[in-house]
């Protein structure tokens, strides 16, 4: 673990690691609760201080127990959390903000997220991130599961524009967004923040990733986080509550991908011909 973790620029001008931790299905169990607290802890020591979380994982559970890892620590991490699209009206938002706000135990979340495309107008949802950031109480908003017709209706709407990230599923079992939606985030600068980027491990059991594992002397998880590391402004957030996976998703920023290496990736996992459907877990 000699690299620096690379860096990605949001459109506000902040940079940000690109390899944080994802929290889904934590602090769903009260036993596991100490180890998931080390890990969150854990991952801010390796510099990966991206936590993701969101106030449906778990209904709230998943934010006390970041709440709790972050106690001491709240300055060192760069904290996301979502609101569910059911309570992203206007009023909603602001409401289900503060609700987080508390499980959270923090004033101000860094990056506020609507979870995926509801029954309530854009309009209102980006009015009330605007809201909340006047107020202080977000320091800047974005979207998850946005395909390219999502996001040009967004971006038609009243500051819309000012939409940071837009968290999506992808991982090289999971490419259709390469097709038109990861260019469109490119053009207009919004940064790509890649869930489930190992596909919950069941990517790891691959031949020909562990061909280009064994190569390069790295896991095969080492090699899917790789593989999103050279894409541009691109954020990947592994889960994991393993301290030793966690040393090895962070060792992943030393490996340097071939262009062999790469085609080889390309041949197992073909990239998009067409539009596909934008895919969601």
């Amino acid at each position: 673990m000699n690299d620096i973790i690379p860096t990605v620029t949001l459109p506000c001008g902040l940079t940000v690691p690109a390899l944080g931790l994802g929290t889904w299905m934590m602090g769903e169990d009260a036993s596991a609760a100490k180890d998931e607290i080390a890990a969150v802890n854990h991952a801010l020591d390796l510099g990966m201080t991206v936590i993701d979380t969101a106030e449906k994982y778990g209904d709230g559970s998943t934010e006390r127990l970041i709440g709790q890892a972050l106690k001491t620590r709240r300055d060192e991490a760069y904290l996301v959390s979502k609101v569910a699209p059911w309570n992203a009206s206007r009023d909603g938002t602001i409401s289900a903000c503060e609700s987080s706000l508390k499980r959270l135990g923090t004033d101000c979340l860094d990056l506020y997220l609507l979870h995926w495309r509801g029954e309530h107008p854009l309009t209102d949802t980006v009015d009330a991130f605007e809201t909340l950031k006047r107020q202080g109480k977000i320091k800047a908003w974005g979207v998850s599961n946005f395909d390219v017709d999502d996001m040009e209706e967004l971006f038609a709407v009243e500051n819309g524009a000012n939409c940071q990230v837009n968290q999506i599923l992808y991982n090289l079992s999971r490419r259709g967004v390469e097709y038109d939606l990861l260019p469109w985030c490119q053009k207009h600068g919004v940064a790509v923040m890649a869930y489930s980027p190992i596909q919950q491990g069941r990517l790891l059991q691959n031949p020909e990733l562990i061909h280009v594992a064994k190569a390069n002397q790295a896991t095969p998880a080492q090699v899917a986080l790789a593989f999103l590391l050279e894409r541009d402004n691109m954020l990947s957030i592994p889960k994991t509550t393993s301290l030793s996976r966690l040393e090895e998703n962070r060792g992943s920023v030393d490996l340097d991908l071939t262009d062999e290496d790469l085609a080889r990736l390309d041949a197992a996992f073909p990239p998009p011909q067409q539009k596909q459907p934008l895919e969601m877990l």
